[in-house]
């Protein structure tokens, strides 16, 4: 029987990555081809974890938002040089968190004040309040790591991408992501386990 912890855990997994598969190598070739539906898909697709992506690192919403939009037409414009064979989702979040990490090293400021908006659900006003606790008790666990292990936590689990793709995404090797994937699920289940008693 699965443990108390590790079903909350699996729980937010499942709440919060998209629930649409795709064939990732179809819309890219697609898009190579210049085909504007595919590319609207893809934009549709991958936005919302983009933005949460990027706003969970103290991104504002208005530059995250400016940040995914240059992205995006930076894929459009370049799709010639798409490669069907990799994953192009992993490529526009290295455009993404590339461009953010150099917003961030212009500014030398961060905006911590705005997050994500809530979505709503049908879940009972307790189930609502444990299911914040257990969200900020993730976002402290993912926020106490050091940010590569916080960045390929929330990649490799939180947006479901494959070891594969956060490391083309982080430009390291995938043996990288799976250490940092071991040092950061300990981490969690330490914060977990407090939540677990509590």
């Amino acid at each position: 029987m699965i443990d108390p912890v590790s079903l909350h855990l699996v729980l937010f997994a499942l709440a919060t990555t998209p629930a649409k598969k795709v064939d990732e190598t179809a819309i890219a070739q697609k898009i190579k081809e210049g085909d504007h539906d595919a590319f609207k898909d893809f934009y549709d697709l991958h936005y919302d974890s983009l933005f949460r992506f990027l706003v969970s690192k103290n991104t504002s919403p208005e530059a995250a938002k400016d940040l995914i939009q240059k992205a995006f037409i930076y894929i459009w414009e370049h799709r010639q040089r798409i490669d069907p064979q990799k994953s192009l989702r992993a490529y526009i979040f290295q455009i993404a968190y590339t461009r953010m990490l150099n917003l961030h090293r212009d500014n030398k400021k961060f905006d911590i004040e705005e997050a994500v908006p809530e979505q709503h659900t049908s879940h009972t006003p307790e189930d609502s309040a444990r299911a914040n606790d257990l969200k900020r008790l993730i976002d402290q666990a993912i926020e106490d790591m050091p940010e590569k292990r916080g960045t390929v936590f929330q990649l490799c689990f939180i947006e479901d991408f494959t070891y594969k793709e956060a490391a083309e995404a982080l430009e390291v090797s995938p043996k990288t992501i799976e250490n940092h994937m071991g040092l950061a699920l300990k981490d969690m289940r330490k914060y977990l386990q407090t939540f677990h008693d509590y």
